[in-house]
């Protein structure tokens, strides 16, 4: 790796000109903050720092020197602007910055350290983003409990980090309470939202007694997300030294130049240029305005809020998601950007048109789906629901990532307007380096073909599972050299670019010599108008070995038969070895802390006392 500096930074800049996103990313951030704005975030930023010295800090690109002093310059620019909405209460951006600087100060106050981690476990609110704001500032690594976990999983989770400190929603000390003797680590438990019992810490109180100064800063990126659990047990992803590596000096650097560590920043955050970012703005508060329905601990969820960050936005938070009360919000508060899930979408759409249709949607822009798949005919209703509501386009976007890789391809409006067949992919691939391997020849695939997909990114540079590097190192397959992060999807590339999601590879089907994967059967099945959701998983049969079965959650109210679903999948033409053997129709499917759905616990049931393959 490079060291950082204005030769480094000099070599890179070519690269970085050719490049569609760079121009895209300099574009959404003038769009967002405005010309004033961004002079008066440079000059905020100098007179913090000294003009001189910023300016050699941007030229030899060593951020970490600026990185506090911009994030408290912008919320200096933004001060009168709300910053987040939750519930009742609604901050400004001089509101956050105070409440940010008490917390920190407090957390410093109880001995924390940069490099110490202070864990989460709160419900949707505007401490979240207090205590992530405030970890980075101190150089604290937030790890994002999830609020689902069980005993063993929160131990493991929170032991893994050896985190010194957690700051937890008052509705979780009864789940923090019980395993409080197996997580030796945790000296202080901060409670947000009511009374703190005897021997934890009221999070108002630290706030009360702190100053509101600016804290001696030693900044990281605190972005600790943990994967959904799919294949075991859920892993802490380091993000500050990938992410972070721009923004710190605490951050290990990646293997590779600056200039190519650069190419990876500027394609990861082209995401906020892809889904409209030039475009954006509030006509009443000339922002942009995001709201975020799902859980801040997710991945995913980044999405959301990553803009409202960045570029002065206001960030709306839903405590726990409704349809309804989703719909309303968009209409209240004049939303334009949302990130949700395809389960989402569905109980959306499953409103009585009574309920749904008194909404206007005029102000949305761009609604992200990820997490999971969502079949063609969910994004078509969604842009058709949408419109009919006053939003002048269509609002369907979609972007295919991980925890690991973060987001990779990104599917617009554009993309499906020119060609409808591409409502079956995922998107092009944008915000990283994605292609189709062929394990077997240990040959790239054309394309067409399928293979198994394989991603460089910005995340993957650095890829460490905290307390578990090892399990990092097993996740890569290495081509030509390099190391290409493989989490076992299956898929298959057009000439255009546009990937196309076949399956997991620990899922597929092997029936009588033939490998079957499940989507085809889910996306098919999910077209019957009484289908919710549906899980398609190996079920043994003595002669074939494992044949598809199908788990089919019916839509409320609705009632559904085997034979309806066979013969279903019979009218969609699907091949004889691919419709299912098996089905079963349940009241609700199983799923992993993340919201994916859990096909080992539904597998589990069929092959008791069974041996199976994987």
């Amino acid at each position: 790796m490079h060291k950082k500096g204005f030769m480094e930074l000099a070599r890179a800049i070519p690269l970085l000109a050719s490049m569609e996103q760079t121009g895209g990313l300099l574009r959404t951030f003038l769009k967002q903050w405005g010309g004033t704005n961004a002079l008066k975030i440079f000059l905020t930023i100098g007179s913090r720092t000294g003009h001189l010295r910023t300016l050699r800090s941007l030229l030899g690109f060593r951020l970490e020197k600026i990185a506090p002093d911009f994030l408290v310059s912008l919320w200096e620019v933004f001060g009168e602007r709300e910053a987040i909405i939750s519930g009742e209460g609604r901050f400004t951006y001089g509101d956050m910055k105070a409440r940010v600087f008490k917390l920190a100060n407090a957390l410093q106050s109880l001995g924390l350290k940069p490099k110490d981690r202070c864990a989460e476990i709160l419900c949707n609110g505007s401490e979240f983003f207090e205590a992530f704001f405030a970890c980075s500032l101190i150089g604290c690594p937030m790890p994002f409990l999830n609020w689902h976990m069980t005993g063993p999983e929160l131990i493991h989770a929170i032991n893994a980090t050896k985190a010194r400190a957690i700051i937890l929603s008052h509705e979780f000390i009864p789940a923090v309470t019980a395993i409080r003797d197996s997580i030796p680590t945790v000296e202080h438990f901060i409670v947000a939202g009511g009374k703190a019992p005897e021997g934890m810490l009221s999070y108002e109180a630290l706030l009360a007694r702190a100053p509101d100064s600016m804290p001696a800063t030693r900044f990281i990126v605190a972005l600790n997300p943990y994967t959904g659990g799919t294949t075991g047990m859920p892993k802490n992803v380091n993000y500050f030294d990938s992410i972070g590596y721009a923004f710190s000096d605490l951050a290990t650097p990646p293997g590779v130049s600056l200039g190519e560590y650069l190419r990876f920043l500027v394609l990861q955050f082209s995401f906020m240029y892809y889904f409209g970012g030039t475009e954006i703005s509030d006509p009443v508060t000339k922002n942009m305005r995001c709201l975020i329905p799902g859980p801040l601990y997710h991945a995913g969820t980044i999405a959301a809020w990553v803009p409202f960050i960045l570029l002065g936005g206001t960030g709306v938070i839903m405590k726990s998601f409704t349809p309804e009360g989703f719909l309303k919000l968009i209409e209240e508060e004049r939303i334009n950007w949302v990130f949700v899930v395809p389960a989402m979408l569905e109980k959306i759409l499953s409103l009585p048109d009574r309920v749904k249709n008194r909404y206007s949607l005029a102000t949305m822009h761009t609604l992200i789906c990820a997490a999971a798949p969502a079949t063609p005919e969910l994004k078509r209703a969604t842009n058709g629901f949408f419109r009919s509501r006053g939003c002048p386009k269509n609002v369907f976007t979609e972007f295919y990532g991980s925890s690991e890789i973060a987001a990779s391809s990104v599917l617009m409006p554009a993309d499906y307007e020119e060609k409808p067949e591409r409502y079956e992919s995922v998107g092009k691939i944008r915000c990283a380096e994605t292609r189709i391997y062929d394990k077997e020849t240990g040959a790239w695939c054309p394309p067409g073909k399928d293979g198994s997909v394989l991603s460089r990114s910005l995340t993957t540079l650095n890829l460490d599972y905290v307390g578990s590097a090892e399990k990092a190192s097993r996740s890569f397959t290495f081509v030509d050299g390099l190391a290409w992060f493989d989490d076992g999807l299956r898929g298959r590339m057009d000439e255009d670019g546009f990937l196309y999601l076949t399956g997991r590879e620990k899922e597929m089907i092997i029936t009588g010599g033939v490998n079957v994967f499940p989507n085809e059967i889910e996306t098919a099945i999910k077209r019957h108008g009484k289908v919710l959701d549906v899980a398609v998983i190996r079920y043994p049969d003595k002669v074939l070995g494992e044949v598809p079965a199908a788990i089919v959650q019916p839509k409320d109210g609705a009632a559904l038969s085997d034979h309806e679903i066979i013969e279903f999948c019979r009218e969609q033409r699907l091949v004889g070895y691919k419709i299912p053997r098996y089905v079963e129709i349940v009241s609700a499917l199983p799923r992993h802390i993340d919201g994916k759905m859990s096909k080992k616990e539904l597998e589990d049931k069929y092959w008791e006392g069974i041996e199976r393959r994987g």
